[in-house]
């Protein structure tokens, strides 16, 4: 009788064992990750108190403000999801799917970030232009260029093909680092889990500070770790 299992990609840098570009791939990651929470800190503060990336927070904030008659958040909300629905929609199309025979780190997904990085030079644009003081229009439409380009980034993440592997959802890796700590696993299969964590708390706490203190280079917080993310993963080869 045929199996009716689902197929599951393995990559081919799986079997090889590359050790090295693994733990390169995971660096960049946690880079992004970085600027994930940089994002997320500076659209709650800055952009109208919704993030760039944290959907489940959006979706309760739409919730919470239509429990409480709050027009102006339940937009701001609202449009930040169908932002991020558009940048992954977007990013799925240039990264496309793993695929077995894939390298550690699929030239593919540079270019999405290539195009995830047009996007934050657009809200740089916006951003320095509209400065000292952002309207609320403004504000909104930065939000929404953030969310595009975290979307983006989500997409070009999921094209490794490893479970549970990302830069912009970490519900599920705080999860899975407690369950591991609980059952003891190895610090080595933790370490990774408790880095992307760590980078995306450093990122929100400097994000925020900068959005606070020094907004004129707020965009420097997105736009700087990409370039060096892009970079690097051009010149790797599996």
């Amino acid at each position: 009788m045929p199996s009716t299992a689902p197929r599951v990609i393995r990559p081919r840098f799986a079997a090889a064992g590359d050790q090295h570009l693994l733990r390169r791939r995971q660096a960049l990651v946690v880079v992004l990750t970085f600027l994930t929470g940089c994002a997320d800190a500076i659209g709650f503060l800055s952009l109208g108190g919704a993030f760039a990336s944290v959907m489940t927070g959006n979706m309760v904030l739409v919730g919470l403000s239509a429990g409480r008659g709050d027009a102006e958040l339940a937009l701001t909300s609202a449009c930040a999801i169908l932002s991020f629905i558009v940048g992954v929609l977007a990013g799925a199309r240039v990264v496309g799917s793993a695929q077995p025979d894939d390298p550690v780190w699929p030239r593919r997904v540079t270019w999405a970030l290539v195009l995830e990085l047009l996007v934050f030079v657009v809200f740089l644009v916006v951003w320095e232009v509209n400065l000292p003081a952002h309207d609320e229009r403004v504000h909104l439409a930065l939000l929404m260029l953030s969310a595009v380009a975290l979307g983006v980034q989500s997409s070009a993440i999921q094209r490794f093909g490893v479970p549970g592997l990302s830069s912009t959802y970490l519900t599920g890796t705080l999860t899975s680092l407690i369950a591991g700590v609980a059952a003891r696993s190895p610090w080595r299969s933790l370490r990774p889990k408790a880095h992307v964590l760590l980078a995306l708390m450093t990122g929100a706490a400097i994000g925020a500070l900068v959005a606070l203190h020094l907004p004129v280079v707020a965009p420097a917080l997105l736009i700087v770790p990409l370039v060096l993310v892009i970079a690097v993963s051009w010149r790797m080869r599996s």
